[in-house]
């Protein structure tokens, strides 16, 4: 299997390496904890196992999915936190449940293991309708419930992630020869919200809420141009990377390599490659990743190599190669839209 590179910034030899630094911090059980004898958490573990299957390390990334499917409750939700294999936080976040979708849709392009998605199919259709009783009448989707019920509250990036993951859940749901009206319709309610109603959501001053609704494609092409333009001086550190909180002088891994997809997902190559360079002062020679700087004082912070962000900078690596069938996944080749709004649909706007 070929392994993504990007010339004049990573080599194969070096996305191996990052690679394999995730493979290396990863438990027998399959869980991928954030850095040696750090914590877990859903999302970030599948974002690990993406990595893993796009640099040819299928057998890891396979083990990545039996531990969340191990892990799934009996309502089709996963406990926010692991700690030693054990919960330590039983809360549940709405995006963890849904991109288990986004994670098997990107392992059967790569794999073309029709055999994977089989098992995987039914953690998939729980999660996201686990996800889905956490959405709202306007059609946003709060982020989390617990002992208290569900929080109010709902989050541009974890919205975003959440459609993203409901095509690649209707796409399967395809593949396997179903069909799931509710979750085209959950989609195209959330997009509406997303594109239309700014207002629905707690505004926060990070990067992400800034690009995530462009991951994925799905935002109508002169809008997402314009949300990119309009605050790219205000994130943006010229060789230095993508800060992950304005007006902070620190600036993510992690939130550059997402910058660096969303990019890509416009076709702002140039841009998306001088990014992807940019970010390389937080590599080790092991080939894992700091997950930011405090650029003004050179500190590293917080000293952490978080696997989470070893694994954005293969999935960056392998958008921009076009070396997997899996690298068009946050340019949303071959996924449903899901951003035409039904106009019989129910709104409380």
């Amino acid at each position: 299997m070929a392994l993504p590179h990007v010339p004049g910034v990573l080599s194969r030899a070096q996305v191996a390496l990052t690679a394999g630094s995730i493979a290396a911090v990863q438990l027998p059980s399959g869980e991928i904890p954030w850095y040696a004898g750090g914590h877990t958490d859903p999302w970030d573990h599948v974002q690990g196992a993406m990595a893993l299957s796009a640099a040819g390390l299928v057998d890891d990334a396979a083990r990545a999915y039996a531990w969340s499917r191990s892990t799934q409750r009996d309502d089709g939700s996963w406990p926010i936190r692991f700690d030693d294999e054990a919960v330590t936080d039983s809360h549940t976040d709405s995006n963890f449940c849904a991109y288990l979708a986004t994670g098997t849709w990107h392992h059967w392009l790569v794999t073309g293991d029709r055999s994977f998605v089989d098992q995987m199919w039914p953690v998939v259709e729980r999660g996201l309708d686990a996800a889905l009783t956490m959405q709202r009448p306007d059609g946003a989707v709060v982020w989390a419930s617990g002992d208290g019920g569900p929080v109010d509250d709902a989050l541009v990036t974890g919205n975003a992630s959440i459609h993203l993951s409901l095509r690649c859940g209707v796409a399967l749901a395809e593949l396997v020869g179903t069909e799931r009206p509710d979750w085209e319709l959950a989609g195209s309610r959330l997009r509406h919200a997303l594109d239309e109603h700014p207002e629905l959501f707690v505004a926060k001053p990070h990067s992400m809420d800034w690009y995530y609704p462009v991951l994925g494609g799905a935002m109508p092409r002169a809008a997402a141009e314009a949300r990119i333009d309009d605050r790219w001086d205000e994130f943006v550190v010229d060789g230095v990377g993508c800060r992950c909180v304005t007006p902070n002088n620190w600036v993510t891994g992690a939130e550059t390599c997402e910058l660096v997809l969303a990019l890509d997902a416009l076709g702002r190559t140039d841009d998306a490659v001088r990014l992807l360079a940019s970010m390389q002062h937080l590599r080790e020679l092991d080939g894992s990743y700091w997950t930011g700087l405090v650029f003004d004082d050179d500190v590293r912070w917080p000293v952490e190599r978080t696997t989470w962000t070893a694994a954005t900078v293969v999935l960056a690596a392998d958008a921009l190669s076009r070396t997997t069938p899996g690298s068009g996944l946050f340019r949303g080749t071959g996924l449903p839209l899901l951003r035409d709004w039904k106009v019989d649909a129910p709104c409380t706007l």
